[in-house]
């Protein structure tokens, strides 16, 4: 029942109309703690439809975003359960060097647990998620603009290689 429902929702997030809409969805799912990537959606939309790019920035961005402020809320909430357990290599790092490290939200792995653990740190809010927005931006800006700039031929030959 479950697989069926995601192949649905694969389905429907795999329609032209629903571009943007596939791009937040993709974007904030994939900046919780379970494991999707959200460039190949990004990537989708903006070679599809090229005027899209700076709306595609903007909507994943957000969408990866509003993922790292709930990533954020569960550690926030978890550092009630468990306020004790606050010895680890993480945790003095984030407390040292504060919500700047929401710059590294982006990384794969490592990214979503950061943002849990700022929550957990309750590092300032507004300034985690500036600099978690900036972050994920510059990200989707740079892997745009190099999946971009490999030619066509490519991308056609890989598709022909995978179907």
């Amino acid at each position: 029942m479950i697989e069926a429902g995601v192949h649905w929702l694969f389905g429907v997030l795999a329609l032209p109309e629903v571009g943007l809409s596939s791009v937040f969805i993709i974007s904030f799912i994939s900046a919780t703690l379970i494991p999707m990537g959200s460039e190949p959606a990004v990537f989708a939309v903006i070679k599809a439809n090229p005027e899209l790019f700076w709306p595609a920035m903007l909507v994943a961005t957000l969408g990866n975003t509003l993922g790292g402020v709930v990533d954020y809320a569960m550690g926030y909430a978890a550092n009630r359960a468990f306020h004790h357990e606050r010895q680890s290599f993480w945790f003095s790092w984030l407390q040292q060097f504060g919500a700047k490290t929401m710059l590294l939200s982006w990384l794969p792995v490592i990214g979503d647990p950061i943002c849990t653990l700022a929550g957990w740190l309750k590092l300032p809010f507004w300034p985690s998620v500036a600099y978690m927005a900036l972050g994920k931006f510059l990200r989707y800006l740079t892997v745009s603009f190099l999946l971009l700039s490999v030619p066509d031929g490519f991308w056609h030959s890989v598709a022909r290689f995978i179907f």
